[in-house]
């Protein structure tokens, strides 16, 4: 049975904003109060979505989380109408106000970790929401993911949905943005690679920057997906790395296939990583090292080289899906230049736009949550989910309709938005034939 890797594109939601929630993300910090454009950054990931499907691939999508929370804030004690309590948390607590109303949901790669059924001793799929507790607006976007992805793969002869792990920090857990999976083919068992950023009993861990992923979620998450033996690895991120700005793996390292595109100082014992991938996956494995001495962590950051996407392609062909910036960076460019020619596995490298997310700190490959499914399980996927050509111009025209080209966070006050908001879900949801799940949040 066919197998194939689907990516379910986070679409950038109305009240896309820079508060600069996020510690540890550079991009998010710099960018911080700066005036946003949700409307350009909702049609820069339809195009890429566009792109991915007009290479061949199948494309699902992910719609954006109802906000403002207004729950959410009223159980922070603010209180009265809608108008009284974003009028209350703008005068008392704007951090707060702002984290009710980030769109930061859009970055699927945290919405959950995902195994396939050929991993799976059940054979089924296994989903796991992400329960993002390192971020007070992250963490409001755990629940909603979990009724979202229920929804959208609903058929539990080939799904298995988990809850979120406890929240609590001994579980933190950030979703597939520190997961990735290798295999010799799409059909058959592969190596999941979990990576931590901190474990009890070490003396490994950075100094600034907090780790967000741990060794004891990883380790849930892996018996809990019923992985087979051998399927699962567990490495430790480079402590240093996290202090320059990698707050996720996907900053560093990307893997797809029988390929794994990292830096040099990703992992805190590359080494022993790379002989035991070897010996699991053989000699077809293709470890394409990236040297500090030619892209420095810090390049590696202000680019986001190792958040782009590593597609396999119908034809077979290994593209590298790379965001723009990566043209802007000189050692970055220098090193893409070379990179097709130096027998990598690597064909051809790809840039894509799109700026309006990056300036938030998340890239192509921050925007897609991958699930592998063989035929069966794609036929059970909830059919609105999957992009056509017909589906995507009625998004792009939504957006057009409903979405502000300018949003300051003074904009987070005006009740004008709040409703802006709600009303564009409302017709989304209708699009999307989705009106059940959004009726209780919004």
């Amino acid at each position: 049975m066919g197998a194939r890797e689907v990516n379910f594109d986070g679409l950038v939601g109305p009240t896309h904003n820079y508060a600069g929630l996020s510690y540890g993300n550079r991009a998010s910090s710099q960018h911080r109060h700066q005036a946003s454009n949700p409307k350009e950054a909702a049609l820069q990931g339809l195009l890429k979505m566009s792109r991915l499907m007009e290479l061949g691939l199948t494309q699902g999508i992910l719609p954006p989380h109802p906000r403002p929370d207004l729950k959410a804030l009223r159980q922070l004690g603010f209180c009265g109408s809608d108008q009284r309590v974003l009028e209350e948390a703008a005068s008392d607590a704007p951090e707060l106000l702002a984290g009710c109303y980030s769109a930061s949901a859009m970055w699927a790669a945290n919405a959950a970790t995902v195994s396939p059924s050929a991993d799976s001793a059940d054979g089924r799929v296994h989903f796991s929401p992400a329960n993002l507790i390192s971020n007070f607006h992250r963490s409001l976007e755990a629940a909603f993911t979990a009724e979202l992805l229920k929804t959208t793969f609903p058929d539990p002869d080939y799904f298995v949905h988990h809850p979120p792990l406890p929240a609590c920090a001994r579980f933190a857990d950030e979703g597939a943005a520190n997961h990735t999976r290798l295999a010799t083919s799409l059909e058959s068992p592969g190596v999941q690679l979990f990576v931590h950023g901190s474990q009890p009993g070490t003396m490994r861990k950075p100094q600034h920057y907090p780790a967000r992923q741990t060794l004891e979620a990883n380790l849930a998450l892996a018996r809990r997906h019923r992985l087979k033996k051998g399927c699962a690895f567990f490495v430790q991120q480079n402590p240093q790395a996290i202090d320059q700005g990698v707050f996720h793996n996907d900053v560093i390292a990307v893997g797809n296939g029988m390929s794994l595109f990292y830096h040099e100082q990703a992992f805190a014992e590359p080494e022993a990583m790379k002989s035991n991938l070897e010996d699991a996956l053989g000699t077809g494995l293709r470890m394409i090292e990236v040297p500090q001495s030619r892209v420095s962590v810090e390049d590696a950051v202000r680019s986001y080289l190792f958040n782009s996407q590593l597609l396999t392609l119908p034809s077979g062909e290994c593209r590298l899906l790379a965001p723009t910036e990566c043209l802007d960076v000189e050692p970055v460019r220098r090193y893409l230049d070379t990179l097709t020619a130096t027998g990598t596995g690597i064909d051809r490298v790809e840039t894509i736009n799109l700026r309006q997310s990056m300036a938030n700190g998340g890239g192509p490959a921050c925007l897609r949550l991958r699930v592998i499914l063989n035929d069966r399980e794609l036929a059970a996927v909830k059919p609105e989910s999957l992009l056509t050509k017909t589906r995507l111009a009625t998004l792009v025209d939504w957006v057009e309709r409903h979405y502000r080209d300018r949003l300051t966070l003074m904009d987070l006050a005006d009740p004008q938005l709040a409703r802006e908001s709600k009303t564009a879900l409302e017709e989304l949801a209708r699009i999307l034939k989705l009106e059940s799940l959004y009726a209780p949040f919004l």
